[in-house]
């Protein structure tokens, strides 16, 4: 039980249910999955993999894909989709990306994590790791959300942290690895140089079969940091006020006339090793 002490992730992603969530998002874990070369063999760790929008498409592509997460709930979740579509090259452990002292150096060609090691803490650490992990010649590519960028889950973010008591001391904002001077820093700690880091902005669309108003029902009941933001806004009475700003924020970035579709904006990070 220590290690649950050590890190309140798991508690937050272990919360609710991500799985409702990461059903909105499949359809761009694909289609950014398909654009990164994925090739038959390909030894590939997915950092923070939830129950598995980028580690599936990658298997289906022909990798070997470990899955590793802080949330149990998200680890069996990930390894029953993985039964369902067949992919004996593809499981899923609990881990934290800060300290992958169960996986050896050097094993993987890539390292992906998609929204996923950002809200790791330790975040020099997580660097560290994911360095670690990769073979020479091999990859490391993040998606992180930017800070206060104006598109959907950065958003969310900031408007739920208005509600919530401050965090405490010494916390780093998951939102600091969408900062590219951050993300050059924390590689550099780990050995990476910063001409060896490349940056491009690109945009996940989240995807839902109902209006706005149903989608920030999901985020209430199933998203850990929301569910955190509506319960404290409960207690102040506010709980009305965040929901109202909520749907302002999906009905206004909503693409769909009769769903929703709105598409997010994250910093996607290439280190070559």
């Amino acid at each position: 039980m220590i290690n649950d002490v050590m890190n309140p992730n798991k508690a937050l992603w272990e919360k609710g249910d991500f799985t409702r969530i990461a059903e909105s998002m499949r359809e761009s874990g694909e289609a950014l999955v398909e654009r990164l070369g994925i090739t038959k063999g390909l030894k590939v760790l997915d950092l923070g993999c939830g129950d598995g929008t980028t580690a599936l498409p990658t298997a289906k592509l022909g990798a070997d894909v470990l899955g590793v997460d802080i949330a149990t709930n998200l680890v069996e979740a990930g390894n029953k989709r993985a039964r369902e579509h067949g992919l004996t090259n593809c499981t899923f452990q609990e881990g934290d990306a800060s300290n992958l002292h169960e996986l050896k150096d050097h094993t993987f060609d890539l390292v992906l994590s998609i929204f996923g090691a950002m809200f790791a803490p330790k975040p020099f650490d997580v660097a560290r790791e994911m360095v670690r992990v990769t073979r020479p010649g091999g990859r490391i590519i993040m998606g992180n959300w930017i800070p206060n960028d104006p598109t959907l889950v950065a958003q969310i973010l900031k408007i739920s942290s208005a509600y919530t008591p401050p965090p405490p001391e010494g916390f780093i904002s998951p939102m600091t690895w969408g900062i590219e001077s951050n993300v050059i820093e924390r590689f550099a700690s780990a050995g990476v140089p910063a001409e060896k880091i490349s940056f491009a902005r690109d945009t996940f669309t989240f995807n839902f079969p109902g209006p706005p108003s149903a989608f920030v029902d999901e985020f209430r009941k199933y998203y850990g940091p929301t569910m955190n933001a509506f319960e404290a806004a409960e207690k102040n009475g506010r709980a009305a006020d965040l929901q109202n700003e909520l749907e302002a924020l999906f009905n206004s970035q909503n693409k769909s006339n009769n769903a929703t579709s709105i598409p997010a904006t994250f910093l996607r990070v290439t280190a070559a090793l």
